[in-house]
């Protein structure tokens, strides 16, 4: 399988090396990241940091809506071999939907500044918004390469965005920090910056390497065929960003009549905390993003038990990997803590080192979810990752707010409402690829000609036999 992999991307790489090369990827932008809110951190203080996370929930529906869906939908399409130049007729789309979604944020800058009780958010809105655009047609590209096994191109631009953020950002934040509005707002700024370069970056790798022609004609790949796979994953995406939203509502509302510091408490917890534990799902991100190059085949061809074993592979290899993470940030939470926040003090800094600590378990859960979610997606059933994250969304806002409301628990109960949702959404995924089974015609997409079909597995067994 991975020379076919490897044939049909035209400098695919195998499982495991595309696996690495993405999530070396992800990891460095992440370290990168996380080095970034140092500086950060010290610029705009808790308070400051509160504003930038409460901007982030709409950004990241929005950007749910115009991209999340697209790098794995794509992949998937052309990874079966029934979706070659299934990409350009997704430029045409999500940029379209991603000029939408820039529109809508624009628009709901000031509204969303008054629910939130920040004025700051409106200006962090409209600076921010652009990049919706700009990351819909990034996306497209990623998922064309991952598709052809080529891992590459995600991994380098992903880099690039971060590389890029960190030095306007931290260059912005410094020159305006004697005010922090605008010092907020020009970390965003530079977000903006940082995918606007990237994706002009990417379409040029993208329009050097689209020039070679496959070996048979192909029929063109229709919308609702690109949709078929980017709506549910969409949807499943959008669930994520959706209850971040409500959550920073409902959390710094309820908060704010228990503690003066309500939006520094919320800003700890989602700009501190989870940033930290984001590291290790980051890293096992190369192994959701390689996984479905080798088991859609398999499950295009109606071997399902062959792609069940490949899909149980990457969970498992994501569960090693993750454990090991999760054990070292429970036990090097204070010194995480100093090295990457090392600004905050006292009780913010006991605070962060607190929550780090619960939330140490949600870096091996959110890791498998990521890993399995992928793997349904393969195995053609997206919608089951879609149930998944909207119940365990509606679960997560719902025990963020009673724990907050009725223990104890302050910011604290937050955490242990994700851990929860985290939990609950590994199992789900668990449950229903155990349960996939063949689809009785072979082909989990009869828009597809059968000539295309046949020359597919013409092609696999011929793979097949020189390996």
């Amino acid at each position: 399988m991975e020379k076919t992999v490897k044939k049909r991307g035209g400098g695919g790489q195998s499982f495991l090396a595309g696996a690495a090369i993405i999530s070396i990827g992800g990891f460095v932008s992440k370290i990168l990241g996380a080095i970034y809110r140092i500086p950060l951190t010290r610029f705009l203080g808790g308070e400051g940091m509160g504003i930038y996370q409460m901007v982030y929930p709409l950004y990241c529906i929005l950007l749910t809506v115009s991209a999340s869906g697209i790098p794995t939908g794509i992949s998937r399409l052309i990874s079966s071999g029934k979706g070659a130049g299934a990409e350009k007729e997704a430029f045409r789309l999500y940029s379209a939907v991603g000029l939408i979604g820039t529109c809508i944020m624009f628009i709901l800058s000031e509204p969303l500044a008054a629910i939130q009780g920040e004025p700051a958010i409106s200006l962090c809105c409209k600076l921010l918004c652009p990049s919706v655009f700009f990351v819909s047609l990034l996306s497209v590209v990623r998922g064309y390469f991952q598709g052809r096994g080529n891992m590459l191109p995600t991994a380098t631009t992903e880099i690039l965005e971060q590389v890029i953020k960190v030095a306007f950002g931290i260059a912005l934040s410094y020159l305006f920090r004697d005010n922090l509005a605008l010092a907020v707002a020009s970390t965003l700024l530079a977000v903006t910056v940082s995918e606007v370069l990237s994706t002009g970056i990417a379409a040029v790798w993208y329009l050097k390497g689209r020039g070679k022609k496959p070996l048979y004609p192909v029929p063109s790949v229709p919308v609702k065929s690109i949709l078929h796979y980017t709506v549910p994953l969409t949807l499943t995406a959008i669930a994520l960003p959706v209850s971040q939203l409500l959550e920073s509502i409902v959390a710094v509302r309820l908060l704010k009549g228990m503690a003066e510091n309500a939006t520094s408490l919320y800003g700890i917890f989602s700009g501190c905390a989870i940033t930290i534990i984001n590291l290790p799902v980051s890293v096992c991100y190369g192994l959701a993003a390689s996984s479905i190059p080798q088991i859609s085949p398999l499950a295009e061809s109606g071997d399902i038990s062959g792609a069940k074993k490949k899909a149980y592979k990457s969970i498992l290899i994501t569960f090693i990997v993750s454990l090991p993470a999760a054990v070292g940030l429970f036990f090097l939470a204070p010194l995480a803590t100093r090295l990457i926040f090392g600004s905050l003090q006292g009780e913010e800094k006991a605070l962060l080192i607190s929550l780090i600590k619960i939330l140490a378990v949600s870096s091996v859960t959110q890791s498998l979810v990521q890993t399995s979610s992928a793997c349904l997606t393969a195995l053609g059933s997206p919608v089951k990752s879609t149930i998944t994250q909207w119940t365990t969304a509606i679960l997560r806002v719902g025990l963020t707010a009673a724990l907050i409301a009725f223990s104890p628990l302050s910011i604290a109960g937050a955490a242990w409402a994700a851990n929860c949702a985290n939990f609950l959404a590994t199992l789900m995924n668990f449950c229903y690829i155990i349960r996939v089974k063949s689809k009785k015609g072979g082909s989990a997409d009869e828009d597809n000609s059968d000539r295309l079909r046949a020359s597919q597995r013409g092609y696999n067994a011929e793979s097949k036999g020189g390996a």
